[in-house]
């Protein structure tokens, strides 16, 4: 009987063993989740102050908070959909890119675009627009721009889209948003992507890079930013949040959203 009783009390205390580890492992998981969502409301609460007291007083100005407001409608929805950290991450990753759109929006209207954004995935090494250049594209022209204007009023402050880099900047019409939508390229992407940038200085990779999705291969990290990426099952909250505020390409009408009156004066 001994014997067995010994057997017993060993594999009570093994059971006992893994069971508070499975405990204390499960404790860590809430509190790791309960922190990355945390981390994510700070950004997204951050952006709907703004998106709600700011108004476009030009296209670009309103172009890009309509996709501000894009960005924390779906960072909203991802937050709420998150049961990991790193689902927690992207819909922070979608608020701080909706920043970014904040401050352009600022710029173009000759305010103080505030205090700085962290970096999003993939903005380093997809560079930015550093000229002005136009290229004719499928019979019309595509214009990039370091600033905004009447000709440049669509605006994306770099990182990755469907897996390739985007350089931050102004243009004429959000010539990513096709992958955007399909989660692919077009074939003609690497041809407008040579024509737009090639032997640019803000952008310092060829088109075979930029197939690849390496960029400039500064960032080295992994890839949250594709804006709208997976990271599992997140519903709806991470689909297309960025058809560019109804563009429809060459023909866009940019004048879209106003979202409350206020101004925050120079930081937000």
């Amino acid at each position: 009987m001994e014997p067995l009783l010994l057997v017993v009390v060993v594999i009570a205390l093994v059971v006992g063993i893994v069971v508070v580890t499975q405990r204390k492992s499960g404790q860590r998981e809430v509190a790791s989740l309960d922190d990355a969502k945390a981390d994510a409301r700070q950004a997204i609460e951050r952006l709907g102050g703004q998106v709600y007291n700011l108004v476009g007083s030009d296209s670009a100005s309103k172009q890009a908070l309509a996709d501000a407001s894009e960005r924390y409608t779906a960072a909203g929805s991802q937050i709420d959909q998150a049961q990991s950290p790193t689902q927690a991450r992207l819909a922070k990753q979608t608020a701080l890119e909706g920043l970014y759109y904040i401050r352009a929006a600022r710029l173009a209207m000759g305010m103080d675009p505030g205090p700085e954004v962290p970096t999003i995935d993939g903005q380093k090494s997809a560079g930015e627009v550093t000229e002005e250049r136009t290229v004719d594209f499928e019979g019309r022209p595509v214009t990039a721009s370091p600033g905004p204007s009447d000709r440049t009023p669509n605006y994306y402050p770099g990182g990755r889209v469907a897996g390739r880099p985007v350089p931050a900047g102004w243009y004429s019409e959000p010539w990513w948003k096709p992958a955007l939508v399909a989660g692919a390229w077009g074939m003609g992407s690497m041809f407008l992507f040579s024509a737009m940038f090639s032997g640019m200085s803000g952008v310092g990779y060829d088109e075979n890079n930029f197939a690849s999705g390496e960029g400039d291969g500064s960032d080295g990290g992994g890839d949250y930013g594709d804006g709208g990426g997976d990271s599992g099952d997140m519903g709806d909250g991470g689909g297309d949040y960025s058809d560019g505020g109804g563009s429809d390409f060459g023909g866009s009408d940019f004048g879209g959203s106003d979202f409350g009156g206020g101004d925050f004066g120079g930081g937000f």
